[in-house]
């Protein structure tokens, strides 16, 4: 069996739906399902097995011989969170010790790292996974803390083990973008919001840049498409022999002008732009520009195409924000 943690998240149920389709039928949902509508992400899947963040320990003991993977993409993934306790709680603790369960049991762990852990890239985005450069990088939040406190954990236990450490797999996942993310509020893709801001108003509202050297709009993201994440995941889980953190997204970044202008082209209108100020808690923790450098996951033999941002905008309005039909 195969335990996928978020199962019901964006990430997680787009997973679900990739391993269903490419023939894994043993798949253990855990998540916390609450009384929100994130059932809806994966009420088109085939059979699951549901289990609680609470009672995974005692599954995880009883089946743990049956157990091939585990993919984690739980975590409280806003980037605003401000209880760094409840974050330590989720994000760290619980990947700690899913870690410790696959290392005792020989068990593969994918695991979702961020591209937050880069800061405002002072060192670039290079995804190195010695204990120095991770320790030099200056996350904005607690969330890109969070994930790089993983990190730094994991490499430190993996290079001083002395036994046998199963395949770990941390995927620095850039800005994604695609279907079921609608549960997200706030911390939904740029994509979803713009599309909704053309629906409701008829033009897209962009921060305004405070720096002499970019241009109002012109802030740049590595902006990746949900399917390309899931395939690098599947593409890990079918090479268990490659280990280590890996960037996810690509390798171009994007302005945010060529987002809303992307948008605009998908649902046949015209492009209407509107530069804001940007909030005074948000400044200083604000991303001007993220690049995936793909090159070391390239060099491990992955070598499938990522979506472009028209294309992937066009995808998404045309194939769901558009439709009467919105979940994967």
């Amino acid at each position: 069996m195969y335990i996928v943690t978020g199962a019901t998240g964006f990430i997680g149920s787009n997973l679900l739906y990739a391993m269903q389709q490419n023939g894994y039928d043993d798949i253990v949902a855990v998540d916390d399902f609450g009384r929100e509508k994130k059932w809806r992400n994966i009420a088109k899947r085939g059979a699951l097995r549901f289990v609680l963040p609470d009672q995974l320990d005692s599954f995880l003991s009883a089946h743990a011989a049956e157990v091939k993977a585990i993919l984690h993409l739980g975590a409280i993934s806003s980037t605003t969170e401000t209880d760094v306790d409840k974050i330590v709680v989720n994000n760290f603790q619980f990947t700690v010790s899913l870690f410790e369960f696959c290392t005792s049991n020989n068990i593969p762990l994918i695991y979702a790292s961020s591209a937050a852990t880069y800061g405002a890239g002072e060192h670039g985005f290079v995804d190195r996974d010695d204990l120095y450069f991770l320790s030099s990088l200056q996350p904005l939040n607690p969330y890109g803390w969070s994930k790089n406190a993983v990190d730094k954990f994991l490499a430190r236990e993996i290079s001083s083990s002395t036994g046998i450490v199963p395949q770990v797999v941390g995927l620095k996942f850039f800005n994604v973008y695609g279907p079921n993310e609608y549960h997200k509020g706030m911390q939904m893709s740029v994509v979803r919001h713009f599309f909704e801001q053309y629906r409701s108003t008829g033009k897209v509202r962009l921060f305004k840049s405070y720096r002499d050297d970019c241009a109002d709009g012109e802030q740049r993201r590595d902006f990746v498409w949900v399917g390309d994440c899931v395939s690098v995941m599947l593409w890990m889980l079918e090479h268990p022999q490659v280990s280590g953190l890996f960037n996810v997204g690509t390798g171009n970044a994007t302005s945010y002008n060529v987002v809303a202008e992307s948008i605009a082209r998908s649902m046949g209108i015209e492009p209407r732009i509107e530069y804001v100020d940007m909030p005074d808690s948000v400044r200083n923790q604000y991303q001007y520009f993220t690049q995936a450098d793909l090159t070391k996951l390239r060099s491990a033999g992955y070598d499938k195409p990522f979506l472009t941002v028209p294309e992937g905008v066009e995808k998404y309005v045309n194939g769901f924000l558009a439709t009467d039909d919105i979940y994967l």
